[in-house]
């Protein structure tokens, strides 16, 4: 992972530089996107059991594929900053300890705030990039599982975090009028500290990995 970062900000140095600027300074793309959010959601630490988990008690996020903007400037054609608009729900199951799939965390909704540089090559038309910056994960809203509710749980909350990203993808132009195809990958590196309340005692305390891919596909507009 060190490396990978290291050598996306060398290059999102280079092209940063003003021998790198070209005559598409001032570019805005837009992109319209179908995503699919894949995290992971294990339990890395366990701070505070009150309540007596089973033993071995891990947990997986499931997966959710939902509709996402994003928005470019391009520097020059090669460096660009974006940023991205969405929203993901995801439920918290148990994979060990409890029976597979019981609930533990309740449609929990998340903005993965995010902003990228990135780095743009130009292969016979086609517009490979790769990218890295930061994310701060937002927990809009959170309930309970129906798994912690028997154990007196009245209450879930998701820690808000910052984390690191790393991104690649490829614009493909259709035409000369600025319409084009995209796919794009980001990997997440960042997690969550869940805590569970009995009204105002907190009864249950993990740190969760969530770590998530996020894979797009869909349309672009540049101009």
């Amino acid at each position: 992972m060190k490396y990978l970062l290291a050598s996306a900000c060398a290059a999102i140095a280079l092209a940063s530089s003003p021998a790198a600027a070209q005559d598409e300074s001032g570019d805005v793309q837009i992109k319209l996107l179908a995503t699919g959010v894949l995290p992971d959601g294990e339990i890395d630490q366990v701070n505070v059991d009150l309540v007596g988990l089973p033993a071995g008690t891990d947990t997986a996020a499931n997966d959710n594929f939902v509709p996402t903007v994003a928005a470019e400037y391009f520097f020059s054609d090669s460096f660009s900053i974006e940023t991205i608009a969405g929203t993901t729900q995801h439920d918290v199951d148990a994979i060990s300890g409890f029976a597979p799939g019981t609930e533990l965390v309740s449609d929990g909704v998340l903005l993965p705030a995010t902003v990228t540089a990135k780095l743009h090559f130009e292969t016979g038309g086609v517009k490979p990039y790769v990218g890295a910056g930061a994310a701060y994960f937002i927990w809009l809203d959170v309930d309970p599982g129906a798994a912690v509710i028997p154990l007196g749980v009245t209450k879930t909350t998701l820690s808000d975090e910052f984390g690191l990203v790393l991104q690649a993808g490829v614009d493909v132009p259709v035409g000369d009028s600025g319409f084009g195809v995209t796919l794009d990958a980001k990997r997440y590196f960042i997690g969550t500290t869940a805590r569970w309340f009995a009204g105002d005692t907190l009864v249950i305390e993990n740190e969760h990995n969530l770590d998530p891919w996020v894979v797009s596909a869909g349309v672009s507009y540049r101009f």
